[in-house]
């Protein structure tokens, strides 16, 4: 379980428990997240990539499945397209295979800017937004334990990312032809990746779109429809 930018392995703790009866989970913090430090001025996914694959050959695991959140499915497919032998399958939860638009990449550097000149305020802002409108009240205490989390990201991790999200490779190629199932989760209300733009990457591929009516954060916002969804994707990987 790959968590996302700003986020850490407690993320996935509601999950970890729910599928560790059937199942070896493994939660990873990522370069520069969590518990995990820093390694540069730039944390490529391919960085992340090697950094998980580390883990795995620590504890003797040959082959895995990928549940990745936003960030977390852009490591994925940098450790499938790395490591292809090793995965089982990739579950892209609100992430896309695609390479950042030149608008993105201008989004990113006003965020290094932005998280340079007032650190709170961007972190602040920054998890309040991926919740749909609805549910930004609805979540008041998962937003503000999502705010506690992402504060202790150490400056240096968030500049890290985002340098290293800005520069990643399209990876559309694998949606085509991973021979593993693939299952991507989008939402519909998504500011951060928005729906129309990343839908149609999965066209004329064997990928399972699993929709739901909110904002980036599926575990959070539909978290019941996503465990039934990986409940059965899990099965067949």
């Amino acid at each position: 379980m790959l968590h996302g930018f700003l986020e850490n392995s407690t993320m996935w703790d509601f999950f970890m428990e729910e599928f560790s009866k059937k199942y070896r989970v493994v939660a990873i913090d990522l370069l520069g997240h969590g518990q995990t430090g820093c390694l540069g001025y730039i944390h490529t996914m391919e960085d992340m990539a090697d950094a998980v694959h580390a883990v795995l050959h620590n504890l003797r695991i040959r082959k895995a499945v990928f549940l990745g959140h936003s960030m977390g499915g852009y490591v994925a497919l940098a450790f499938a397209e790395l490591y292809p032998d090793m995965v089982k399958g990739i579950v892209l939860q609100n992430s896309t295979s695609r390479a950042d638009s030149d608008e993105r990449k201008k989004n990113r550097d006003r965020a290094i800017k932005a998280v340079k000149q007032n650190y709170t305020a961007f972190v602040r802002l920054s998890i309040a937004n991926l919740f749909s409108e609805e549910n930004r009240e609805k979540f008041t205490a998962e937003i503000e334990a999502l705010r506690d989390e992402a504060l202790k990201t150490p400056l240096q991790g968030i500049v890290a990312a985002l340098e290293g999200m800005k520069v990643r490779k399209d990876r559309e190629v694998i949606l085509h032809f991973a021979p593993y199932p693939v299952m991507l989760v989008l939402g519909k209300q998504d500011q951060s990746l928005v729906y129309e733009e990343h839908v149609d990457q999965i066209e004329g591929t064997e990928v399972k779109l699993i929709t739901y009516p909110h904002g980036h954060m599926s575990h959070i916002e539909n978290r019941d429809a996503l465990v039934g969804e990986l409940t059965e994707f899990f099965k067949k990987a």
